[in-house]
């Protein structure tokens, strides 16, 4: 039921709301058209059903374990579903032709993923690979590309982003990775100037298997100056590609680096994908007798974290799109269940027979809620996907646009999905009742597997340090001037729809949004600002996403779509209970509360 119902949803979203058709006609598509893409959904959505799914449930009971070879054992179910995925092309659809990709519009791209996420999330390391091919053709010399990029694309490797140490967390400039030169002819390898490597790293997802013949690791290091001092900020940070094993300029195996596993983290959740830590030049002498791990310097020193964004910025939008189709996941099983489990009767004194419960108001609740979270994240979602499509495509106008739409809307995609979407796991527990609590339903293993996704790529709180902190702020508030354009035409829209009093609710929604920003920083000092960050991204998270209901149920009012309904009902709802909660967070805003900030920890 989960894909059929999903596949409607996904359908009505990219032709009947964001127009897929108007993409298509643009060069870049000219391989595509409606029917082929309809297609292409289709048969993402059997294989997620028929492989993905089982091998879901199995990789959670079979947690991947270290054998007495040192190799990580994961269950043939995921051996399987990675090859099919891999048989199937989808790794590299988005990717230039040229790279051996579809140029498949992004937005079809991330639809597909929204599918095997809500069928799979637990199975293979597919986020991070795409992300990490992606990275090196941006930044990679052309070697590069060839030797580590293309594999990843054509899914015989996979890739990993290597940042975290258990010192540094997310404060990333106290990193202690260093990497030094290797050799006098360091800089004249045809792969880039190599260096070795040496340094711990922690929480590294997809770093060790045997799913394919090679991993790509982006590591995060420093380069010691000529006497061996490093700097202490951000900015002494270098991104290296260091593989598994060494390859040639045209990919070809060659022996172990010294890269090894020190052991796998065992999480609440996500159990399916090992997650690890890893140690960076543990032997005496690693390869070709040197000290330390072979790597790959990619573009200039010192530019490591602006590269790696390349990097985060996809994942937190995939994080993003995880979060929903999980979100999903849970709805449509508590919904299919709240249909069939029959319990208690209504208060009319008249039924004597026990009723479906999904026939009990506080049940619809908790069922449109779900609803309302997971469909309004994955329509977010496919909303950014699109505006990347428009960056890179779309006439000049479009381009400037969509980059300023994508700056603001990045850290709420990443963290209103994950902490909702959990929410809606949770309350997919609730329908079930008792039997939610066992491992007999799916739905207390997405709550598990979602937990983890509001700290991945970064904290609520580090989300909402860059949005009020920086994004709202980007060229004299340029960019959030312009979400409030996108905001007021629909606000427009609305009015002519019909839809007067959610067209206002939203037009004073903005208004509180734009007040609370300034109040915000009326002291012009970032430690009062960022003192209510948090309620902040909060409450701006719930306007974003009271626009994209409203949105949907515009282009519902025109459809005949058998998603159309549901748009409507899940718009009604996420207005009338959840966009006034925007009052309560921004009132702590405007208020410039700094209780939090101030208070003496030792009354904790």
């Amino acid at each position: 039921m989960t894909q059929r119902k999903l596949l409607s949803t996904i359908d009505f979203l990219l032709f009947d709301w964001l127009a897929l058709e108007d993409l298509l006609d643009r060069p870049r598509f000219d391989d595509h058209s409606t029917e082929s893409c309809r297609d292409l959904l289709d048969a993402s959505s059997d294989l997620a059903a028929e492989v993905f799914e089982p091998a879901n449930r199995i990789s959670d009971l079979q947690e991947p374990y270290v054998d007495a070879d040192g190799e990580v054992v994961l269950p043939e179910t995921t051996h399987r579903a990675w090859k099919a995925y891999a048989a199937f092309g989808l790794m590299g659809a988005g990717h230039d032709q040229e790279h051996g990709g579809a140029q498949l519009p992004r937005v079809v791209d991330m639809a597909i993923r929204v599918l095997f996420s809500a069928a799979g999330p637990n199975v293979a390391p597919i986020l991070l690979t795409e992300s990490n091919a992606a990275l090196i053709l941006a930044h990679g010399t052309p070697g590069q590309r060839t030797a580590f990029a293309l594999p990843q694309i054509q899914a015989r490797w996979t890739g990993t982003m290597a940042m975290s140490e258990s010192q540094a967390g997310s404060s990333l400039a106290d990193i202690a990775t260093r990497a030094t030169p290797d050799g006098d002819d360091f800089d004249t390898d045809p792969l880039g100037p190599r260096y070795r490597i040496v340094g711990d790293k922690m929480w590294i997802s997809g770093a060790e298997h045997t799913l394919t013949e090679n991993i790509v690791h982006l590591v995060l290091a420093k380069i010691p100056d000529a006497a061996g001092t490093v700097g202490a900020s951000t900015g002494a940070l270098s991104l290296f590609i260091v593989p598994k094993f060494l390859v040639g300029q045209d990919s070809e195996m060659l022996e172990r680096n010294d890269v090894a596993l020190v052991g796998l983290n065992h999480k609440l959740g996500n159990r399916g994908i090992p997650n690890t830590a890893l140690a960076f030049g543990q032997r005496s002498h690693g390869p070709r007798g040197g000290r330390g791990a072979v790597g790959y310097l990619v573009g200039d020193p010192g530019r490591g974290l602006s590269q790696m964004f390349h990097m985060m910025n996809a994942a937190r939008a995939e994080i993003g799109l995880l979060s929903a189709a999980v979100g999903y996941a849970g709805f449509a099983v508590s919904l299919d269940y709240a249909k069939t489990r029959r319990q208690g009767r209504p208060r009319d004194g008249v039924t004597t027979d026990q009723v479906p419960i999904i026939e009990h108001a506080d049940v619809k609740r908790m069922l449109l809620a779900q609803k309302a979270y997971a469909e309004g994240g994955i329509a977010l979602t496919l909303y950014v996907a699109k505006l990347l499509d428009d960056e890179r495509t779309g006439d000049a106008s479009q381009r400037r646009r969509a980059r300023a739409l994508l700056e603001i809307l990045t850290p709420v995609l990443k963290s209103w999905p994950s902490e909702w979407c959990l929410e809606g796991n949770s309350l997919a527990i609730q329908v079930l009742g008792g039997a939610g609590y066992t491992r007999d339903f799916p739905v207390e293993q997405f709550w598990r597997d979602q937990r983890l996704n509001m700290i991945h790529e970064g904290t609520h709180g580090i989300q909402a340090m860059d949005l009020l902190g920086r994004k709202v702020r980007l060229d004299g508030g340029s960019h959030l001037r312009e979400l409030g354009t996108a905001i007021g035409s629909t606000v427009q829209a609305a009015r002519s729809a019909g839809l007067v009093a959610e067209s206002s609710m939203l037009d004073d929604a903005w208004v509180e949004i734009m007040s609370a920003t300034d109040a915000a920083w009326a002291t012009g000092k970032p430690a009062d600002a960022l003192a209510n960050a948090t309620p902040y991204l909060q409450g701006f998270g719930h306007v974003v996403l009271a626009w994209i209901h409203l949105d949907l149920a515009i282009a519902a009012a025109s459809s005949s779509h058998p998603d159309a309904p549901g748009r409507t009902a899940a718009m009604r709802y996420f207005f009338t209970h959840e966009l006034p909660r925007v009052g309560a967070w921004l009132r702590v805003v405007s208020g410039q509360q700094t209780f939090c900030r101030d208070v003496d920890y030792n009354v904790l």
